[in-house]
């Protein structure tokens, strides 16, 4: 091996590359701009290398220089995206946090409630065991009393021939009289200790209960509970006053139904504001036949529907998708005379479905009770257990039978009566649930052929009944 001298010249930079070369004067295959070669002992005959491979030498370079910038970009925005990434996987774990200590918060509460349950649980049983013994007793004593009756009466029975002594009669009167008043004592003691069986086992009924919510819930709540968005947006479910909006001097449409009557054809978000009713925001579903209002809608689940009464009665969720528009205006709505309330539902199978009623609400001092009436679909009456019942929520127990408290197997507020088949407003299941008490806490309805339907989507909307048809 021999050792070439080169000197390379690079946009008028010149260097000295030294490289080893066999015997066979084989050159480095590089793009070169200029070459020299210094002399050695046995060869010469040329001091400069040949321009072709100066120019191969000089490409190069280039090539390389420019595949180096390029792979330095690639790795920018590379390392850029990692952050981007390593930053909102932060949040989701923070958000996620939060969510898992509110959690175990609840867990410790239920806890709580049932090793009080348990304990008051202990208490009664040993409550009914006294009761028991003090019950053996009396019987024992009344067995003594029955003993000494009967050799009263066989007394009596020899002296049926003469004459009773009035000390014997008296003895005789106070006996039964004691034995009247021991069956009365016995009678009152099985009736209290049928009682705290009854209570015993409603003890156990809460505690299983709260074992079940305990372990079910904890689970459910971390798997479907959206993550709150970060973006602060204005309240759509507010009333707009006019002292605050400027809007008192506007004449709105009384609903949207009057809104398509001016010339308004695309659905949308608009402001309504029915009779003694300050305005509000609506969603208008716009279509050939007129304009309806959407009280209710499912599609994504991206809205949490186990609200409390608080904000059943205001309204929340998202108008261009998951929301309940609140019941105080429903409320108002209902009030300019009578409606139509349309069910539109869809299930996992994509099978859609559809019924109308003649629908009417009570006010808030009546917690909202509902009147419908069936028309028309092709569902049978699946609203019709809810006729003439109170709303109910989590947190506001309305149903007809307090003692059956639907809203241990249910989630979200309806019209719940007797535990009814029907609630459109439970907890949003992807894909139909297995188990009875999962499904009864989602969306679902029972109709009265005994149909049961796990729903992917649900819509309820409102509109005026024509003028002919309408009854006050």
């Amino acid at each position: 091996m021999k050792t070439l001298s080169l000197l390379v010249t690079l946009a008028g930079f010149t260097a000295v590359l030294c490289v080893e070369t066999s015997t066979r004067q084989e050159y480095l295959n590089l793009p070169i701009l200029s070459l020299s070669t210094a002399p050695s002992p046995t060869e010469a005959k040329s001091r400069f290398a040949m321009l072709d491979d100066v120019r191969l030498l000089a490409n190069g370079l280039l090539q390389l220089g420019q595949s180096l910038r390029e792979f330095v970009h690639k790795t920018k925005v590379q390392i850029n995206d990692i952050f981007q990434k390593l930053n909102i996987f932060d949040r989701s774990f923070y958000q996620l946090s939060v969510v898992t200590s509110e959690i175990k918060e609840e867990e410790e509460e239920l806890k709580k409630t049932t090793n009080f349950l348990k304990a008051n649980n202990e208490e009664i049983r040993n409550l009914s065991l006294e009761i028991n013994s003090k019950i053996n007793s009396i019987l024992q004593e009344r067995t003594q009393l029955l003993s000494k009756v009967g050799s009263l009466e066989d007394r009596l029975k020899g002296l049926s021939q003469s004459v009773i002594p009035a000390d014997q009669l008296s003895e005789i009167t106070t006996l039964k009289d004691v034995i009247e008043a021991q069956e009365k004592t016995i009678t009152s003691l099985l009736k209290a200790v049928n009682e705290q069986h009854d209570q015993l086992d409603n003890q156990k009924i809460k505690i299983k209960n709260l074992e079940e919510k305990l372990s079910y819930d904890s689970f459910q709540d971390t798997v479907d509970k959206p993550v709150n968005s970060d973006s602060a947006a204005p309240d759509l479910f507010e009333y707009l006053t006019g002292n605050s909006t400027g809007l008192d001097t506007i004449e709105f449409a009384a609903d949207c139904s009057e809104l398509f009557n001016k010339g308004e054809a695309n659905s949308g978000i608009y402001i309504v504001k029915p009779n003694q009713s300050e305005p509000f925001n609506v969603y208008c579903e716009m279509d050939s036949d007129g304009g309806s209002t959407v009280i209710q809608r499912r599609v994504d689940g991206a809205v949490e529907f186990d609200q409390p009464w608080e904000n059943y009665e205001k309204g929340f969720g998202d108008m261009e998708k998951d929301f309940w528009l609140g019941l105080k205006k429903i409320y108002s709505l209902t009030q300019q005379g009578s409606h139509i309330l349309r069910v539109d539902l869809e299930d996992w199978k994509e099978e859609k479905h559809w019924a109308e009623y003649r629908f009417s609400l009570e006010g808030p001092s009546k917690d909202y009770t509902l009147h419908v009436s069936h028309l028309s679909g092709d569902l049978s009456d699946v609203m019709g257990n809810g006729t003439g019942i109170r709303f109910s929520t989590k947190d506001r127990n309305n149903d007809n039978h307090r003692s059956a408290n639907c809203l241990r197997n249910y989630t979200g507020g309806w019209w719940f009566n007797v535990c009814g088949e029907t609630n459109l407003n439970g907890r949003y299941l992807w894909l139909r649930a297995r188990g009875r008490s999962v499904r009864r806490k989602g969306i679902h309805l029972r109709s009265s052929t005994g149909s049961s339907y796990n729903l992917k989507m649900t819509k309820l909307t409102i509109r005026p009944a024509p003028t002919a048809d309408s009854t006050n």
